[in-house]
């Protein structure tokens, strides 16, 4: 995956009328939990060879158990074929953020950074906004290496 020229307001504009209005409202809730945060889109093909585009909030360096750590986000935003999923890369106590906030966040499918599902009533979005606070939190300010 790598970051794109084409603005995530661009990207938004264009998606299916079906999952526009879901995918603004996230981003919404996003932005408002993580102000002056980076907004990016990036796209490639990712974990299990599926291309996506990702709407990424905040510039992290992910590390990794060996070699460099690699230029990442700290929240991302997806639209699958058939769901959403929202990608938390915040970490605290020696593990992601998630867990701490799993029995909270309603109908959806965790892994141990990413939520997923359907629609946006299947999300408990007080528990949401928590999460991403905490998270912008954890991972402020945006970090980047040099280019």
């Amino acid at each position: 995956m790598e970051r794109v020229d084409t603005s995530p307001d661009k990207y938004l504009a264009e998606l299916p009328e079906a999952a526009r209005a879901t995918m603004i409202e996230l981003d919404t809730i996003i932005t408002a939990a993580m102000p002056g945060r980076s907004r990016t889109l990036w796209t490639g093909t990712f974990w299990g060879g599926t291309d996506q585009h990702i709407i990424g909030y905040g510039d992290i360096v992910q590390p990794r158990p060996r070699g460099d750590g690699v230029e990442w986000f700290a929240v991302g935003l997806a639209r699958q074929k058939a769901h959403f999923s929202l990608y938390v890369n915040a970490a605290a106590d020696g593990k992601y953020l998630l867990a701490d906030y799993a029995d909270r966040l309603g109908k959806v499918k965790l892994g141990s950074a990413s939520v997923g599902f359907e629609k946006l009533d299947d999300l408990d979005l007080d528990a949401l906004a928590a999460l991403l606070r905490r998270a912008d939190e954890l991972t402020r300010p945006d970090r980047r290496t040099a280019t």
